[in-house]
């Protein structure tokens, strides 16, 4: 029987996407925590959300900043301490790299294949992209300039798009540690998250005491290896006593008590505007404080989001989301770029500052991003989706 060509194949509709979803749903391992997978969605959520919505665009020096009006709103700090999701995602890795460690029978080459190309696929795609469109950039500029009156250049938009791939370089270097830091937490899992914790709070002694700025790069690596390793204790059931639970939220809150009461550091835990210090990069001790602090309120709160977790329409939604999880994460600055460029040839003005008027802006700035960014999923999800070939069909969320 001759094969149908291309173009007499059918496409895809939405039910069949659907009944694919569904599929994919059916073979979830009844051992899977599926609140890892609700945390990941209600994470990637948080981030879309704080950078189209509450951000306050502003050019400056030839480029657009995003600051964010914590600094205006009081006490505004303390949400922060729950909705920097920044640990959250490390606690997350940790637990699902330590089971596909597990799953690869703790093979180095085997798992690394795996985790490097779920992170490296939709990241080679979004580079690639951004690498064409830059490379006629001149035609764009010269388009852009005549149609839109002082228009700013493409480069000024440059720090919007590359905000995400910060965290996928950090992300990316934890990954490569695992085998190292999955045989040490199996050896010794207790002393060795003790002994990092402690190594963290020595080099910020170190740092701001002695003020040996080089030691906030050594934190940057130390803190978020530390966070991935309370992953790890998530995972083998080590913190799931109730009073550990509760012994951890405590221990972080103390934590976060005392760093926004030194001088030293900023009560929030996302920079903001006039601090001369960031909790994130470098990366200090209180992104270890706030880390515990998130992880003991997630146990505690585990028991909840696992009984929601088991309706059908909440999982297929958390489903979904993880499925396209670092597409979302990738392009999501992208989508505002194009928000952004569509506003000012509208001739609609961008607030500078957080006022009435910015506020009655915000349901334009989840509405408009949201339509494009699902344009852009669209288009490029299929490289994040794509099952893997010797590994079989993976479970949504599966890391």
């Amino acid at each position: 029987m001759t094969r149908p060509r291309p173009r007499d194949q059918p496409v895809p509709t939405l039910p069949a996407v659907r009944r694919a979803l569904h599929r994919r749903i059916a073979a979830t391992p009844a051992s899977h925590d599926r609140t890892v997978d609700l945390l990941r969605a209600f994470c990637i959520g948080v981030v879309v959300v704080w950078h189209w919505a509450l951000s306050v665009i502003r050019h400056q020096d030839g480029q657009y900043v995003m600051a964010n009006p914590i600094a205006d709103i009081p006490l505004a700090w303390l949400a922060t301490w729950l909705l920097q999701v920044m640990p959250v995602f490390f606690l997350i890795g940790g637990f699902a790299n330590l089971t596909a460690w597990d799953r690869a029978e703790r093979r180095t080459w085997p798992f690394l294949r795996r985790r490097l190309v779920r992170l490296l696929r939709p990241a080679a795609v979004f580079l690639g992209v951004w690498a064409v469109f830059l490379g006629v950039w001149a035609v764009i500029e010269a388009v852009a300039s005549s149609a839109v009156p002082d228009h700013p250049g493409v480069s000024a938009y440059g720090p919007i798009v590359v905000t995400p791939l910060w965290f996928l370089a950090v992300y990316l270097g934890v990954v490569l540690l695992v085998p190292l830091t999955a045989a040490a937490h199996r050896r010794a899992a207790g002393p060795v998250v003790a002994l990092l914790g402690a190594a963290v709070v020595a080099v910020d002694l170190a740092r701001f005491g002695a003020g040996l700025e080089v030691f906030g790069g050594v934190n940057t690596v130390l803190v978020w290896v530390f966070v991935h390793q309370l992953g790890y204790l998530w995972r083998d059931g080590m913190l799931d006593p109730v009073p550990r639970r509760c012994a951890l939220a405590a221990a972080g809150l103390v934590g976060l008590i005392v760093v926004a009461a030194l001088e030293v550091y900023p009560a929030s835990m996302v920079a903001t505007e006039g601090a001369g210090l960031s909790h994130m990069y470098p990366t200090t001790a209180g992104v270890a404080a706030l880390a515990v602090f998130q992880l003991g309120v997630i146990l505690l709160l585990r028991p909840l989001l696992s009984a929601w977790m088991r309706r059908q329409r909440a999982w297929t939604a958390v489903a979904a989301v993880n499925a396209v999880a670092m597409t979302v994460f990738l392009w999501q600055m992208t989508a505002l770029l194009v928000t952004l460029a569509l506003v000012q040839a509208i001739g609609l003005a961008v607030h500078p500052e957080p006022t009435a008027a910015w506020w009655a802006q915000r349901p334009l700035w989840l509405v408009v991003p949201a339509v494009v960014l699902a344009g852009l999923v669209a288009l490029f999800g299929r490289a994040e989706t794509r099952p893997m070939t010797g590994y079989g069909r993976p479970w949504p969320g599966a890391g």
